[in-house]
Parts: structure tokens; C-alpha cells; sequence
């Protein structure tokens, strides 16, 4: 069989490649603004509201990995100055906090908030308001305490790189795992976030390079940093999390809403640092 001789890139093939580079750019500019409060510098403008999920899934897990990258860059920062590890986590997670403009914290509260509502509909009601309860200020003390603590804890198992490394992973994962959910379920109502993209997930191949990412991700992070089995043991805790919220959310709302897969986002990412501490 001849061999084909290679060829230079034709003037088309040039233009395709500019024009998929220009593509994945707005892509990753629209998912930056959208789920953090970092400018797209170099990247273009991205508009604001709920983006085409079909076309941004990809870049979804790559956000978190961004996100988890500032965390382990302000944990090395405040371990280098001397602190401690439990307020060196503290330090981390107030920075993601603030890089995410607590996307996924506010999900966590508003869902809490809900469990105080008897009614399907008071329960949808109650996570539109935009006060924090009881319910959703315990949740969000919780959430934060136990993240902070997890990553002290790590930092003592694995070393602060490994740690960082592991917060990565962790945040990649646990984003994808939302995305997941908002799969799984139809819309629990027709506005918001999770009605957008219910209305667009006519391309799983999407959500599929989503999930291939966090695990690739994954396995390059915290595998090196904890070991393989502890990180195939924590996907797999982080996945489980994803279909009790699931299950969680078809018994309380009947579907899903942003909030909902914003609560996921926690509860899978604090899943994955339970699993890595404990085995590790």
C-alpha cells in the first residue's frame, strides 16, 4: 500500500483551524464568565446570562481546574508565609470563594433553604429568594468548615503540593458532576439555569468530553498526589453523591434547577476530598 506523501495546509484547512481555535476561545470565555468572576483576558468578550451549555460542557471541568489552581496558589502562598495548614485552607477557600463570586455556595444555601418548605412549589419558591436562612447559613458554615479542614488534613497526609494538586482534581470533578445532574434531570421549572440547559442538551458527545476531562484531570493530579485507587475511589464517591442528589432532587422538586446542580457542586466536591483523606 503507497504511503501518502504529507501535505502543507491547504488555504481551507488554515481558515477551519483559525476559525475551531476562535470557537473553543469564545467557549472558554463564555464558561469563565459565566461561572467565576475572572475577567476572559485574551479571550474575548463573553455575554452575560445562561450560555449555550451545549457548546461551553467541554470547558466546564477546565474551570474548576482554573479555580482549584488559585486555591492551591494561595495555600502555597500563606504555607510559604508561615501559617498554618487549617488557616492556610481557610485562606484557599476564601479565594475560590471569591474567584467564583460563591456561584456554587449560593446553590448549596438555597437549596438548603428549601428543605423548609412542605410544597413542591414553596420549596421552588423559597430557593428564589435571595435571603439566606437558618437551613442555608448552617449549610454554608458546614461546607466551608469541612472543605477548610479536609484540605489542613491533606496538607499533613500529602504535603501542601499534594494537597493543591488534589483540590484541583477535586474541583474539576465536582463540576462535571453538575453537569451530570442537570442531564439527569428534566427542568424542575421554565426560567433559570437548569431550564437553559435542559433546553440545549440535544449533543451528549458534550457532557461526554466533559466527564473525560475531569477524569483526565483527575488521574494527572491527584492520582500522582494520593495514588490511583484513592482517586478512582473518590470518582466514584463523587459520583455516587451526584445520584443521591439526583434522587434528592426528583423526590423534593421534581427535576432540577441551578441551585440544585450548584449544591451538587459542593456536596460532589466535598465527597471526593472525604474519600482522598480517608484512603490516603
Amino acid at each position: 500500500m503507497q504511503r501518502r506523501m504529507s501535505q502543507p495546509l491547504s488555504d481551507h484547512d488554515a481558515i477551519n483551524t483559525v476559525s475551531a481555535w476562535k470557537r473553543r476561545r469564545a467557549e472558554l470565555a463564555a464558561a469563565l464568565t459565566f461561572y467565576t468572576r475572572l475577567p476572559p483576558i485574551g479571550l474575548g468578550k463573553a455575554g452575560h446570562g445562561s450560555p449555550d451549555f451545549d457548546r461551553i460542557s467541554w470547558v466546564v471541568p477546565v474551570i474548576g481546574a482554573i479555580v482549584g489552581a488559585i486555591g492551591g496558589l494561595v495555600l502555597w502562598l500563606a504555607v510559604q508565609l508561615g501559617l498554618n495548614p487549617l488557616p492556610a485552607a481557610l485562606l484557599a477557600v476564601a479565594a475560590m470563594v471569591m474567584a467564583t463570586g460563591a456561584f456554587h455556595e449560593d446553590g448549596l444555601a438555597d437549596t438548603a433553604d428549601s428543605l423548609g418548605g412542605y410544597t413542591r412549589e414553596k420549596r421552588l419558591e423559597i430557593m428564589r429568594d435571595s435571603r439566606i436562612g437558618t437551613f442555608g447559613a448552617c449549610a454554608l458554615i458546614l461546607a466551608i468548615g469541612l472543605r477548610a479542614a479536609l484540605i489542613a488534613a491533606l496538607i499533613r497526609e500529602t504535603g501542601m503540593a499534594g494537597a493543591a494538586l488534589i483540590l484541583i482534581a477535586a474541583e474539576a470533578v465536582s463540576r462535571a458532576g453538575a453537569l451530570l445532574l442537570a442531564a439527569m434531570l428534566p427542568p424542575a421549572r421554565s426560567d433559570g439555569a437548569g431550564s437553559a440547559f435542559a433546553a440545549r442538551q440535544g449533543a451528549p458527545a458534550t457532557l461526554n468530553q466533559a466527564l473525560l476531562i475531569a477524569a483526565l484531570i483527575a488521574f494527572l493530579t491527584a492520582a500522582s498526589a494520593a495514588g490511583v485507587m484513592p482517586t478512582v475511589l473518590a470518582l466514584i464517591a463523587s459520583g455516587l453523591a451526584v445520584v443521591a442528589m439526583a434522587a434528592f432532587a426528583r423526590r423534593n422538586f421534581g427535576g432540577q434547577t441551578g441551585d440544585v446542580a450548584g449544591a451538587t457542586q459542593q456536596i460532589a466536591m466535598l465527597s471526593f476530598l472525604v474519600a482522598v483523606a480517608m484512603l490516603h
